[in-house]
């Protein structure tokens, strides 16, 4: 799930924030919606690293959380169309014109201890933030290198999107601990099975 989970106890991490942003939705992983109000998306935006920690978010309402959501519908239509070879031209078109808004502004300024730590020069906006995530699906469409990467994960329940960086390009799935174990375990219990019925 999307720098985060339903709990957001286990953090999955895609490889972009635009995937992470697509893994929050219900069925990605036979879960439930996690934006599902204001506080988780408060939450999302700064587990994701679109804002820095400490960063008030009092203005996130039900808008922005529709909003999001209408995006990451946008981008999740659009991977799958690019996994599929096919196209979906009206959610590249909407993604685009998010895409085209200016992100938030950072800046480095003096923490405690005075290591520089971020933060956004203005408070966030949710324009901004879409711009943000779209421009992030717009970069991995237009990189060949990272769009060869871009993978389905291959759990029987699970529908998360991921960049595959791994030596050889052979992950399967979004999470070995969780989905590659599941798919273990069934293919361990479907050889005792076989083994029981074997005379």
């Amino acid at each position: 799930m999307a720098a985060g989970t339903g709990a957001y106890g286990r953090r999955f991490d895609s490889g972009r924030v635009c995937l992470d942003l697509v893994a929050t939705g219900a069925g990605t992983s036979g879960g439930c919606e996690q934006l599902d109000c204001p506080a988780r998306l408060a939450e999302w935006l700064v587990v994701s690293r679109l804002v820095p920690c400490g960063t008030p978010l009092a203005a996130v309402d039900e808008t922005w959380v529709a909003r999001f959501r209408q995006l990451r519908t946008g981008i999740d239509r659009l991977m799958t169309a690019q996994l599929a070879g096919g196209s979906a031209d009206d959610a590249l078109e909407r993604v685009n014109v998010l895409a085209a808004g200016a992100p938030p502004g950072l800046r480095a300024v003096r923490g405690r201890g005075g290591a520089l730590v971020r933060t956004l020069s203005a408070a966030p906006a949710c324009g901004a933030l879409l711009a943000a995530v779209a421009r992030d699906a717009v970069d991995l469409l237009t990189d060949p290198v990272a769009r060869a990467g871009l993978r389905r994960c291959e759990g029987d329940a699970c529908r998360r999107l991921y960049l595959d960086t791994s030596r050889g390009r052979r992950r399967r799935w979004c999470s070995s601990e969780v989905c590659g174990n599941r798919e273990r375990v069934a293919r361990h219990r479907r050889r005792v099975k076989a083994d029981a019925v074997t005379p």
